[in-house]
């Protein structure tokens, strides 16, 4: 079984995985780590030396090179992942995917306090962050609720949710 998180940033993905990996025995994979991994330098780095097309590509390519693999496993996505070329497409095709849906206020909480270490919101004034998410939300949406399951994170603890998710499957 290859089970996909996705979601906008914030809504939990990392941390559900680690829980759903431990509850399913199942290797957990982030797929912004096996990049950077895999071209021995950060995602930033890659953004501000080769470009947007470039890194869109690159993770499009490792996202199949994970799912064309015979193993089973749980990978976390990056918030943008499902959006760009046939991802979303590809990640159905391949694997279980499921939304970690959350509210605006929910993400506004927890970005707020880790905004330096989010380069896509580090710039964006505190009061004008909900404007930006629901803007983004709204944009990503679409691709987000292709998934074949979506669990809303909102005021859940992290073993709640992989236990919804599990009774999903």
């Amino acid at each position: 079984m290859k089970l996909v998180l996705l979601g906008y940033m914030g809504c939990g993905k990392s941390a559900i995985s680690n829980a759903l990996a431990n509850s399913l025995n199942l290797k957990r994979i982030d797929l912004d780590d096996y990049i950077e991994t895999k071209e021995g330098k950060t995602i930033a780095d890659i953004f501000k030396e080769n470009g947007e097309i470039y890194f869109r590509k690159l993770e499009t390519t490792c996202l199949l090179e994970l799912l064309d693999n015979e193993e089973a496993f749980i990978l976390s996505l990056g918030g943008g992942t499902p959006c760009f070329g046939k991802n979303m497409e590809i990640i159905n095709q391949k694997s279980i995917s499921v939304y970690l849906s959350a509210n605006i206020p929910t993400l506004v909480s927890r970005l707020l306090p880790e905004k330096a270490k989010r380069p896509l919101i580090a710039r964006i004034a505190d009061e004008e962050l909900a404007e930006f998410i629901g803007k983004h939300l709204f944009e990503r949406r679409h691709f987000y609720l292709q998934a074949k399951i979506a669990v809303s994170v909102d005021d859940k603890p992290v073993q709640t949710i992989a236990n919804e998710i599990v009774s999903a499957l």
